[in-house]
């Protein structure tokens, strides 16, 4: 007899338990603040805000998938003009030095590699820029 007893306390505490949880469950519904998957949607109007409202369909504008450029936009192929300037320095050894901008303008690195003929010190020379790990460099240089 006393074990038919502890089995139906047994019993008893386990259904209260699962209905204690259950209430729990339908308090915190209740009282959540999301208000269910209407209040988390968030549109972006034609500005891109981001707002509550869903966009007028009648403002809705078709837009042909070729028109959609991603990145960089397309430049024409025009030969970007020379720069004129005079090689100020250079080190024979280490294979580099700097060319000063005609006009006073600024000095661009210059290694050897980017020499297309034999260029002197003093030498002015038509040059073309182009950006390198630690700014401008000048490559396509010939004298000028």
């Amino acid at each position: 007899m006393a074990d038919s007893f502890n089995k139906r306390e047994q019993e008893k505490r386990r259904q209260q338990k699962q209905e204690e949880k259950a209430r729990r469950k339908a308090e915190r519904k209740a009282n959540s603040p999301g208000g269910g998957l209407d209040n988390m949607i968030a549109y972006v109007d034609e500005f891109g805000r981001i707002t509550d409202t869903p966009p007028d369909p009648a403002k809705r504008q078709e837009i042909k998938a070729e028109d959609i450029e991603i990145g960089v936009p397309r430049r024409e192929d025009v030969a970007p003009e020379p720069l004129t300037g005079r090689l100020d320095r250079f080190d024979e050894g280490r294979g580099f030095g700097f060319i000063q901008q005609s006009g006073g303008g600024e000095r661009y690195f210059v290694h050897i590699s980017a020499f297309l003929e034999e260029v002197r010190v003093g030498d002015t020379v038509t040059f073309e820029l182009e950006r390198g790990p630690r700014g401008m460099n000048a490559v396509q240089v010939r004298k000028a």
